[in-house]
C-alpha cells in the first residue's frame, strides 16, 4: 500500500468520524430537539433539513465517500475495508474531545480491540 492511498484512507475515515460529531451537534440543536419532542413528521423533517450542522455533517460524509471511492479504485475492498474500524477510535476520541462524552475503561478496551483487529488484518 502506498503512502498516498494510506493518506486517502485516513482522510476518509477521519471525515466520517468527524461527520458523526457534527451530526450529533445538529441533532442536539434546540429546534431539532423541540421538533422531535412535540412535532409531527413534517415538522421534524423540516427542523432536521434546515439545521446547518446536520447539512455540514452530511457534506462531510459525502467528502468521506468521495475519498473512499479513490481508495477502492486502488485497493481490494477486503484490504481497504478493515481500516474503517479506525473510525471507532477516532469517533471515541472526537466524542470525548468535542462533546464531552464519557469514556469508560470498558469502552477504551473495546475500541483498542477493534484497532488491534485493524492492524492484524492490514498486515495480512
Amino acid at each position: 500500500m502506498t503512502a498516498p492511498v494510506l493518506s486517502l484512507i485516513v482522510l476518509s475515515v477521519a471525515l466520517s468520524a468527524f461527520a458523526q460529531v457534527v451530526l450529533k451537534l445538529g441533532m442536539s440543536a434546540g429546534a431539532v430537539s423541540r421538533a422531535l419532542a412535540d412535532g409531527g413528521a413534517a415538522q421534524v423533517a423540516w427542523a432536521v433539513a434546515s439545521e446547518w450542522r446536520v447539512l455540514a455533517g452530511l457534506a462531510l460524509y459525502l467528502a468521506s465517500a468521495a475519498a473512499w471511492l479513490f481508495v477502492l479504485a486502488r485497493l481490494q475492498v477486503s484490504a481497504a475495508y478493515p481500516f474503517v474500524g479506525l473510525g471507532f477510535v477516532l469517533t471515541l476520541l472526537f466524542g470525548w474531545w468535542w462533546l464531552g462524552d464519557t469514556v469508560s475503561a470498558q469502552r477504551i478496551v473495546g475500541t483498542l480491540l477493534v484497532a488491534a483487529g485493524v492492524v492484524l488484518v492490514a498486515r495480512s
